[in-house]
């Protein structure tokens, strides 16, 4: 008699956040397959988002999915392109360059976003800007096809756990601890892609 009440009450507080956590989920998932149809998934993810971290006070996390709406739409385009000229996605190199400017651009990327988001009195700015940053990151190296975005994420999403279980967000919490397994699973899959077919390492797979 009482679980039915306080189950409709969970919903009716957070059935936005659960809505966001399938689709976000699902949308990861269909990237570890290099599916087109990943980027209209998980630009629906990102809208509801919007909503949910902005009435959480995670004001970084909020302006976050701003810029991940700017990243999906031309990571779709991007891998559209790419798919009709080669017939599929195919899973690019980083170069070493790439690499260290992505990273070293992520340090005073955090300090400017964490001291902008703790004047407007956002909940934890700085490691909240950090991992905006770095989830920044590993969007644009998900959108140019680098595998290293799936090492990025594992980081990012284990991370990101236990902020939101501080937040008493737990739904997003939860997804983002199925987020690092399907991260393991992205990067399993990619590294797989980018073998030559005829390589040992591809044919024992």
């Amino acid at each position: 008699m009482t679980i039915a009440p306080a189950v409709t009450t969970y919903l009716s507080a957070h059935g936005l956040e659960l809505i966001g956590a399938v689709t976000a989920a699902l949308g990861i998932w269909l990237t570890t397959k290099r599916l087109l149809i990943c980027w209209p998934i998980t630009l629906v993810s990102i809208f509801i988002y919007i909503v949910v971290f902005f009435r959480a006070g995670l004001l970084s996390d909020a302006l976050l999915q701003v810029f991940f709406v700017v990243f999906t739409l031309y990571g779709w385009w991007h891998w559209w392109s790419g798919a009709r000229e080669d017939g599929e996605v195919r899973v690019e190199p980083l170069p070493r360059s790439s690499l260290l400017i992505a990273v070293a651009l992520g340090l005073p990327g955090s300090f400017v976003l964490g001291t902008v988001a703790r004047h407007l009195g956002a909940a934890l700015p700085y490691l909240d800007a950090a991992l905006m940053s770095y989830s920044l990151v590993a969007t644009w190296w998900q959108a140019r096809k680098h595998i290293a975005n799936w090492w990025l994420w594992i980081l990012v999403d284990a991370i990101y756990v236990g902020e939101y279980l501080y937040k008493d967000l737990r739904a997003t919490a939860l997804l983002y601890a199925a987020f690092v397994p399907l991260a393991i699973l992205g990067l399993r899959d990619w590294r797989r892609a980018a073998r030559p077919a005829n390589s040992p390492a591809a044919l024992r797979s």
